[in-house]
């Protein structure tokens, strides 16, 4: 496996000429700038030579590596090396044909679901305080990590020590949570690579959706739970009195609405998430295969959030220039993200299916049992096996779309009265 993981990642590098190499980290370089100034002035024109110049370097880039493949099945494997980019394809088009009619439906719910939940004032240093509490419930080792503040969250370290930053604003309780919660996820899976392999590949991650499902697993099939909504809600009402008239179910119910007005990709519901994603999945698609022209993405932007969402973004700082992704030339990147989501519905039900009475525990602030089964199945392997070998150690079968599905589908069915 070792042997496997080092060719696989020096024959791709080998193949790319160090002058290239060294060109598109100048254009990145300058498309950063370009888009911090194009989206602050609205302005799309400000970075579009810069991203057809990235497109362009990205293709010839490429090309070195595998001249007879798609190229943007090329660039997608920098991200996922296991996973084919028909499968994924195939995934995201499952997620597209459920979610497109689940969301209309929604939007047509009369359902009196919770919105207000956490509205008003919460002081940052309380939130913060709150978080810590919630990380040493769900099992983080203060003794290998941190937690800071951040413009964007993240985490960063090794199994030694991994360290989580968050943000806290005032006016949104919930999303400090829920971001530190997602965070708790890449670090539990961090410090749970094995020990003894650390320098090696079988001693870092698996590719990018596997990282991502870890994350996605603990702040959704977990955090948004309505089991860990009545462990939480004391804590909250504790630190918190203004909420001291929440119910467990209004509180589940304001962590999982659905806000089918919004624009904003990094803002999104779980559900309408994915078609943020596919969108960008398909107009960077395009525009590495040549079938759409730079100049042409606001639009076909904007369609696509028409055709998808049923909604317009006013101008381009809140369509195509809100992510920063482009700039940095990954294409490709964006698909992980909703396959990480995939994988952890499928590694959810697995647990749920080995774990006697998985709510109850959560409900009981018991997080051992579920943590032990992801050590077991997923983090102590590292990169030994590849993706679909891990995914089917498991849980039973390679990688599918059928559990996410079915989660969301019963999930807010429910919650809408669908």
């Amino acid at each position: 496996a070792v042997v496997r993981e080092i060719r696989r990642e020096y024959v791709r590098a080998a193949r790319v000429p160090r002058d290239l190499i060294e060109e598109i980290s100048t254009a990145t370089t300058e498309a950063l700038g370009a888009w911090e100034s194009a989206r602050e002035h609205d302005a799309f024109e400000e970075f579009a030579p810069h991203l057809e110049r990235l497109v362009e370097l990205k293709r010839q880039y490429a090309a070195h590596i595998d001249p007879d493949a798609d190229p943007y099945a090329v660039l997608f494997a920098e991200y996922e090396p296991c996973l084919s980019l028909e499968t994924a394809t195939a995934i995201l088009d499952e997620l597209r044909e459920t979610l497109v009619p689940l969301i209309e439906e929604i939007r047509a719910s009369d359902a009196d679901v919770a919105t207000d939940a956490f509205e008003g004032s919460f002081d940052t240093d309380t939130q913060e305080a709150l978080s810590r509490e919630v990380l040493e419930l769900l099992g983080y080792d203060f003794d290998r990590g941190r937690l800071d503040t951040s413009t964007h969250p993240f985490t960063s370290g090794n199994q030694f020590d991994a360290r989580i930053t968050t943000r806290f604003d005032e006016h949104d309780p919930l999303g400090a949570l829920t971001s530190t919660i997602h965070e708790f996820g890449h670090a539990y899976y961090t410090l749970g690579l094995p020990d003894d392999d650390f320098g090696t590949p079988l001693g870092s991650h698996r590719d990018l959706s596997v990282h991502e499902s870890q994350s996605r697993l603990w702040e959704n099939h977990v955090g948004r739970s309505a089991a860990f909504w009545e462990l939480l809600l004391p804590k909250l009402q504790d630190a918190f009195p203004q909420t001291s008239d929440l119910s467990p179910r209004d509180a589940y119910e304001a962590a999982n609405q659905v806000h089918d007005e919004n624009l904003i990709r990094v803002e999104a519901d779980e559900l309408t998430y994915h078609l943020h994603i596919i969108i960008r999945f398909t107009i960077e698609r395009e525009l590495i295969s040549g079938d759409l022209a730079v100049d042409d993405v606001p639009d076909r932007w904007n369609r696509l959030y028409e055709e998808y969402l049923g909604l317009t973004p006013p101008s381009d700082a809140l369509g195509c220039l809100q992510d920063i992704h482009w700039s940095h030339g990954n294409f490709g990147y964006f698909p992980t993200y909703s396959l990480g989501s995939v994988l952890a519905a499928q590694l959810y039900a697995a647990a749920d299916r080995e774990i006697d009475d998985l709510d109850a525990t959560i409900r009981d602030g018991d997080f051992e049992p579920l943590g032990e089964w992801l050590r077991t199945n997923i983090h102590q392997h590292g990169r030994r096996y590849e993706t679909d070998a891990l995914v089917e150690h498991a849980t039973g079968e390679t990688l599918r779309a059928d559990a996410f599905i079915d989660y969301v589908t019963e999930k807010y069915g429910a919650l809408y009265d669908l």
